[in-house]
């Protein structure tokens, strides 16, 4: 790729980490996938600006991702850039109950931040192994909670990369899903509206969310979370679990004994094992209880 010399010195002015050929199994919490032609760390918007105004002129191939907790990557890899946002927090909390946070930091420290502030609503969200920009773009939810119920608003670079507000009602949040599966923005900052709280009372929740998820997932395992997105009129792992599919097993992936919903890498999964587990499992639920599972993570 010609333009990768271009592309590294354009990253040391601005600040970003550059590193050719490496392998995304270590960017996916899946542990899956090979290696893409360079992978850019961005440290801010600006320097995000001028990355992707480099990439969309050269007209070079480039992915943005966030903590790939929602990804599977082929292992044949990606054959162009792929970015991730700086996972440093950058986090701001105004009086009337608002927080803005830069799109790469964690839902952990998003979350802690507002326990900080005293501030109640973003509890569902701990636990939730994703950055803020994720958790906007597939609209994510736990626990009865969702990004919809509170985001105000996202800063984004635009198709054209311009940089502009999206207004939540702009945003078409819904189930898994928002605006940004269809069009090729960038999230840069997300804001949204919480409440006045108790500490305790909000840590306490906090708590014993966290305490849900290591008793019911399989957490000690790499996966993407939840692996189907829940039919209509039923729940995946239900569906899964009735159709006798808990420990089946392709290659090093298996449905979870402990969550029939998560599909784990049982530690030297392929790519191809997952999806050709994922797609057995589709077959088997829809033959036997004519339900159609789609996958939640996205492919890259």
């Amino acid at each position: 790729m010609q333009y990768l010399n271009h592309l590294e010195a354009l990253c040391k002015q601005v600040g970003a980490d550059f590193v050719e050929e490496e392998p995304l199994s270590a960017h996916t919490t899946f542990r899956v996938g090979g290696a893409c032609r360079a992978f850019i760390t961005v440290p801010d918007a600006d320097s995000c600006y001028r990355l992707r105004q480099f990439l969309l002129e050269a007209q070079l191939p480039h992915r943005f991702i966030g903590r790939g907790s929602n990804l599977i990557v082929s292992d044949n890899g990606f054959d162009g850039v792929v970015l991730m946002l700086s996972s440093v927090p950058q986090i701001s909390t105004a009086e009337d109950g608002s927080c803005t946070a830069w799109a790469g930091t964690s839902l952990k420290a998003f979350c802690n931040a507002a326990l900080s502030a005293s501030l109640t609503g973003l509890e569902f969200a701990y636990g939730i192994p994703g950055t803020v920009g994720g958790a906007v773009y597939m609209n994510a939810g736990a626990y009865g909670g969702e990004m919809a119920q509170i985001v105000t608003q996202a800063e984004v670079l635009d198709p054209n990369n311009v940089r502009c507000i999206i207004k939540a009602e702009d945003l078409a949040l819904s189930y898994r899903h928002s605006c940004f599966m269809e069009q090729d923005a960038v999230i840069l900052y997300v804001t949204v509206q919480l409440k006045p709280g108790d500490p305790l009372q909000i840590k306490q929740q906090m708590e014993e969310l966290m305490r849900k998820r290591q008793e019911k997932q399989p957490l000690e395992y790499p996966s993407a979370g939840s692996t189907f997105k829940r039919p209509e009129g039923s729940y995946a792992s239900l569906l899964i679990d009735e159709c006798g599919l808990k420990g089946f097993t392709v290659g090093g992936a298996q449905v979870s004994e402990k969550h029939a919903g998560f599909v784990i890498n049982r530690g030297n999964a392929t790519c191809a094992d997952i999806l050709s587990l994922c797609e057995q499992v589709r077959e088997i639920v829809y033959r036997q209880t004519g339900y159609t599972l789609a996958l939640e993570p996205e492919l890259l």
